[in-house]
């Protein structure tokens, strides 16, 4: 293996069995001299050859003495060859397309990701062979990591790279797409479902039944999480089918006569610009609290809403970006939550409901209706 090589493949977090035996050849004791090594290739080259003088019986690499000011030099050197390789570090992003969401979220990544480093923007325009070809001319750049945003850039990094850490953010269900290549890591669009189940019982501390309405063809397994997540909070979780738009007024009156709330999930059966007011109108009528996935939801008149800013998402990217970089993490990962989550609550519909705002849930509150 050349140098060049692998420190390429170092610097990228990624250690094959053979960069482990070039590190079998450095006996440094101090961590931060392991670290060093990582940062700067000159000295990686030069404590190399040390084994190599050892086994000729050189005097210089026998003395402890000399041994431990050369390991000082290295430390001492630690902040300048990190500044310089972090001025050298490349970010490709590759978005699906030119939406504001995902803006939103590339300024966000942004803000939070290393300081120093230069990125080059990449739009593949919804079309996923424009992105396997900007992907593929990525790989033969310098990059260090790449971020994709949205689904087809995410698909089409995977196809493309292999030896490079990708980053993808903004996409709905991850794992349905099989985004787990040994190279790749992302921050989730959703909630995770165990904190949704902690705001709504921390609302409706009586809750004992959910409805949810769902397509088995699109959203089967976020119904079957959920499920198995309710029981954990004492709550009993019923699916309700809809395989086509023309069945939500038979399922939903069903679901309101059994139910306590109704819990709404991205789902393009159940939800089109038709069925939402009909869905939102008959809860209400039948004074059926509804638990929505945006704050739009809450405005039109749903109870409440959890949501993640797309900035924030971008944020929490940004953060993992850096602990990628700085090799705190190693690929690859599960997918990370949003951390800060928003609430949005219609205080009309609370009112109208006979539902009192808990104090321990009124200072998370973010927005109000």
């Amino acid at each position: 293996m050349t140098m060049v090589r692998l420190n390429k493949l170092l610097s990228r977090g990624i250690e094959t069995p053979e960069c482990k035996r070039h590190r079998a050849c450095v006996n440094i004791d101090l961590p931060i001299g392991r670290r060093v090594l990582d940062h700067c290739p000159l000295l990686h080259r030069i404590v190399m050859i040390a084994p190599t003088l050892r086994g000729r019986g050189n005097r210089w690499a026998r003395s402890a003495q000399i041994r431990q000011l050369f390991l000082a030099l290295i430390v001492l050197s630690y902040s300048l060859s990190v500044q310089a390789e972090a001025a050298g570090t490349e970010i490709a992003i590759l978005k699906s397309s030119d939406l504001e969401a995902y803006n939103d979220a590339v300024e966000g990544f942004k803000a939070a990701a290393p300081t120093g480093v230069t990125y080059i923007e990449y739009n593949l325009r919804g079309d996923l062979e424009q992105g396997k070809q900007l992907a593929r001319k990525i790989r033969a750049s310098d990059t260090s990591l790449i971020v994709a945003v949205g689904l087809k850039a995410a698909l089409a990094a995977k196809l493309e790279i292999v030896d490079t850490p990708i980053l993808y953010m903004m996409v709905l269900d991850p794992l349905k797409h099989h985004l787990t290549a040994a190279n790749m890591a992302g921050v989730l669009l959703e909630i995770p479902t165990d904190r949704q189940l902690k705001v709504m019982r921390a609302l409706l501390p009586t809750l004992r039944r959910i409805g949810m309405l769902y397509d088995p063809t699109k959203t089967a397994s976020r119904f079957k999480e959920a499920e198995a997540q309710a029981t954990v909070h004492d709550v009993e979780l019923r699916g309700f089918v809809v395989e086509h738009e023309k069945e939500i007024p038979q399922q939903l009156r069903m679901l309101l006569s059994e139910s306590d709330a109704l819990w709404l999930i991205p789902d393009s059966t159940v939800l089109t610009d038709e069925s939402i007011p009909f869905i939102l109108e008959s809860a209400l009528a039948k004074r059926v609290p509804v638990i929505g996935f945006s704050s739009e939801f809450t405005r039109l008149g749903a109870l409440l809403s959890l949501s993640v800013g797309y900035n924030e998402v971008g944020r929490e990217a940004g953060l993992l970006a850096t602990r990628i970089l700085n090799r705190e993490e190693r690929l690859p990962l599960k997918p990370v939550p949003v951390q800060q989550v928003r609430i949005a609550v219609n205080v009309k519909t609370a009112r109208y409901l006979g539902i009192s705002i808990p104090k321990e849930l009124d200072g998370s509150i973010d927005e109000t209706f």
